[in-house]
């Protein structure tokens, strides 16, 4: 508890002069860093989110490099408003969508389909993502959502080539 201490000068007869009080804080100042070290302790930290993302096992000695073949990839050119995509490696055929679930989203579905009607298996999907340089990281995100909710598990994130801006550029 605090205490009130007063200055007592004890000669003599006493006037009516006003006392010094000192109030002895310490038992505040304890109740305080106890009360911190509570809060301290009772806290519960923030856990860190990461992304979860699908890596591939690591091939033997004996196992050939996998082929990717043109029918079963699609390649993302991620610009800041818009997203260009074309089948396998012709690049001068390049189409342009959005962000939204009617724009990639529908993209990359019929892109399984094709390969699940093609190749027979809807898994065979390979999607490589080039962000361009002036895209941004929530769309990069956005796109790697698109990866999960599509359940395409072999995806690829490139840089985007010198030709893929100049396409986009003339789009965006």
């Amino acid at each position: 508890m605090a205490e009130i201490m007063t200055a007592d000068k004890g000669k003599g007869k006493s006037k009516a002069h006003p006392r010094s009080t000192k109030v002895d804080l310490t038992p505040m100042v304890d109740l305080g860093f106890l009360l911190i070290t509570f809060f301290i302790f009772t806290a519960v930290l923030t856990e860190p989110k990461a992304m979860k993302l699908a890596l591939p096992a690591d091939p033997g000695k004996d196992t050939p490099p996998p082929h990717a073949g043109e029918t079963a990839t699609l390649q993302l050119v991620l610009g800041p408003n818009s997203v260009g995509y074309y089948n396998g490696d012709d690049s001068t055929h390049m189409q342009f969508t959005d962000y939204s679930s009617n724009g990639i989203r529908k993209v990359i579905m019929e892109k399984r389909a094709l390969v699940k009607h093609v190749l027979g298996n809807e898994k065979e999907t390979i999607v490589i993502i080039k962000p361009s340089v002036e895209s941004s990281y929530k769309q990069v995100v956005s796109i790697l959502d698109e990866m999960l909710i599509t359940n395409v598990t072999r995806y690829v994130l490139t840089d985007a080539t010198i030709y893929n801006e100049r396409l986009l550029a003339t789009v965006e």
